[in-house]
């Protein structure tokens, strides 16, 4: 069975990437969508993000990494997938993704949206975060992979 593992990854997180290592232990193919659209301003593009989330998956197998535009669904199944995966840190998270879920069941009753948490240790890391940490200085070696935090701060004009 194949997923779609839908987001911004803006930046990918230690978060993400641990959600992904585990979903590649239950499904045959997992897919990174990388959205090019979203109702969030983002600080990459999304060619950028896509180059850092392939960077940080090198040598996982049975992933791969494609940018789409448009409902989640309809790229779901466009790409023959009946399953949507998604992460939860939190209640809002689960208030938020419950409402999303059940829009698109009924955009498309063919595609089930599967919840995963992170490990204990990801609970508390977004992106967001991230992005807001960064230009402050932070020490981000625990939240993303080196190569990420060395964009952020070149993104940002980090010293």
């Amino acid at each position: 069975m194949k997923a779609i593992y839908p987001g911004n990854f803006d930046p990918i997180t230690y978060g993400h990437i641990d959600l992904i290592k585990r979903a590649v232990k239950i499904f045959d193919e997992v897919t990174v969508g990388v959205s090019s659209r979203s109702h969030k301003q983002t600080l990459f593009t999304p060619s950028e993000r896509k180059v850092m989330i392939v960077k940080a998956l090198k040598g996982l197998k049975n992933v791969k990494v494609e940018i789409f535009n448009g409902l989640v669904v309809n790229y779901a199944k466009k790409k023959k997938v009946k399953v949507i995966l998604r992460g939860l840190r939190t209640l809002s998270d689960f208030e938020y993704e419950f409402q999303m879920a059940l829009t698109n069941r009924k955009l498309n009753s063919s595609i089930e949206t599967i919840f995963m948490v992170p490990s204990e240790s990801y609970s508390y890391l977004s992106s967001t975060l991230i992005k807001e940490a960064a230009p402050l200085g932070a020490n981000l070696k625990e939240f993303v992979p080196p190569f990420v935090a060395m964009a952020l701060k070149k993104k940002l004009e980090v010293k």
